[in-house]
């Protein structure tokens, strides 16, 4: 029986090609594939020894390099559950996810240990080590001790290959699991839609905590054996460096208005570009607009979330609209619950779809219709065509005195208005309302008051139009770009119902 341990159909990739350059630090290193195949053979044969079985969890909170790369990808050959957590979070963060996740393995960075040892014991979390360089404590040091795992463990398609805790906005975090299906159905779709070849420079300057980075850009990458730019970080000034050097850019809409933020950018940075992908976050029409007259590039934008990977995409050869996001990915099924005249909930059906929720049945039935799909909990509208546009989440509804109000409507028409950099349109409780409509703008120096953003505002029902407005110099976002709107709710509850 064929081994459908996703890693096996990574490694074949580049079997023929083992010498080609897979990581690229400029002006540090470069890493082959055959280097980061021995290297991720050392730390899985490292776990192996330590005890780590296939099915056990291995959490992981450490900063992006070429070392946590290869331990994914070793925590996969021999068939562990691998679990990615964002560098931000806290200790008391970490506990959580520790009591949850029950790993047999916890890895921080080195200089987190002394704080995180303590947190890891009180959850039994038997093992806690490193990704630093030689020392007590260190996955490296372990190498040392172990033989190199060479081969791949036998795991079947519907094993749980990783689990993504999601941001838990609107209450404690769940963790999606994700089988070597999920992982390899999205990574071969998105390789042939996107034109993906062994041609292809990859510029990387996400964090490979996310679907976004660490899924979608490195897998599709090293399926066709790509070499990759690989940043630690967004650093604007670096990133213009290494384009000319690039063929694909992935990146949150942030990466493209940073961009443009820069009065020199254009055509010159982009020469051997031939796609730009925009993800993670909702990309304006002012910022796609913006940037195709800039560089003559028309951005990709896509949409996913942790428990489906990607779903859906404008073509790579065809029509990219503004303001949607495309057509369901081949083998996958989207539809909008409700009118199909009005926007609804987005709700999905695939071999992407996470196995549910890990340890919490209920939240896992919640996700499903009674006939098998899955509510996303972002509501969008479908076109005859079938192309799919974005409203919102489900929680960003605002329903001010009965009436539905999707808060990207009047983004837009905010976004148009010269000298608005961006906005956030929240609703907060009102006394009569139920909720009320405002607006957190953040604007430049020749920013409109309030008298121009409310006459900007008249070609919408008058239900729709904001009766506040707030300024702010920059709205909260996550790590992925993201707005926090539940952060400006809390931030602006009282905007209605405070004494005046």
């Amino acid at each position: 029986m064929t081994n459908e341990n996703f890693f096996a159909a990574l490694q074949g990739s580049y079997a023929d090609c083992s010498e080609r350059t897979f990581l690229n630090l400029p002006g540090k290193r470069k890493i082959s594939y055959m280097e980061m195949d021995a290297l991720s053979a050392k730390y899985a044969g490292a776990l192996h020894q330590l005890g780590a079985k296939p099915g056990d969890r291995i959490v992981v909170q450490v900063e992006k390099s070429p070392e946590n790369v290869a331990l994914y990808l070793g925590a996969m050959r021999i068939g562990l559950i691998y679990v990615p957590l964002n560098t931000a979070y806290t200790a008391a963060e970490i506990d959580y996810f520790l009591g949850d996740a029950a790993p047999k393995v916890f890895i921080c960075s080195p200089e987190k240990l002394a704080e995180l040892t303590p947190v890891a014991q009180q959850q039994d979390v038997s093992l806690v080590l490193t990704l630093g360089s030689k020392g007590d404590g260190t996955l490296f040091d372990a190498t040392s001790a172990a033989a190199a795992f060479d081969g791949v463990a036998e795991r079947r398609k519907n094993d749980l290959a990783v689990i993504l805790y999601t941001s838990g906005t609107t209450g404690r975090s769940k963790g999606a699991m994700l089988t070597h299906e999920n992982l390899s159905s999205n990574a071969k779709t998105l390789s042939t839609l996107w034109g993906f070849s062994q041609d292809d420079v990859l510029l990387h300057a996400l964090p490979i905590f996310h679907i976004h980075g660490l899924f979608v850009a490195l897998h599709t990458a090293m399926l066709n054996a790509c070499e990759i730019l690989f940043l630690p970080k967004l650093d604007i000034a670096e990133l213009r460096r290494q384009l000319p050097k690039a063929s694909v850019l992935m990146g949150v809409p942030t990466f493209y208005t940073r961009l443009l933020g820069e009065k020199d950018f254009g055509k010159a940075d982009c020469t051997n570009m031939r796609l730009f992908i925009s993800g993670s976050a909702p990309l304006t029409i002012e910022t796609f607009n913006a940037f195709e007259a800039r560089t003559g590039h028309r951005i990709l934008e896509r949409y996913g979330m942790s428990e489906a990977g990607m779903i859906a995409s404008n073509p790579l050869n065809g029509e990219r609209l503004a303001g949607t996001v495309g057509f369901a990915l081949p083998g996958i099924a989207v539809r909008v619950a409700g009118d199909s005249e009005a926007p609804g909930e987005i709700e999905v059906k695939g071999p992407n779809i996470c196995a549910g929720y890990w340890k919490k049945l209920d939240k896992t039935e919640e996700a499903f219709t009674e006939d098998g799909w899955f509510r996303t909990g972002d509501v969008g509208m479908l076109d005859k065509e079938g192309r799919l546009t974005l409203v919102g989440r489900d929680k960003d509804l605002i329903i001010a005195g009965g009436f539905n109000i999707y808060p990207i409507e009047i983004e837009q028409v905010l976004d148009a208005i010269p000298g608005v950099v961006e906005s956030a349109v929240i609703g907060v409780p009102h006394p009569d309302m139920g909720e009320g409509v405002a607006a957190v703008i953040v604007a430049d120096e020749h920013g409109p008051d309030d008298a121009a953003l409310t006459d900007a505002l008249t070609p919408l029902a008058k239900f729709k139009r904001p009766r506040k407005f707030f300024r702010l110099d920059a709205l909260p976002r996550n790590t992925m770009g993201k707005v926090q709107k539940q952060a400006l709710r809390e931030q602006f509850k009282d905007a209605f119902t405070a004494p005046c």
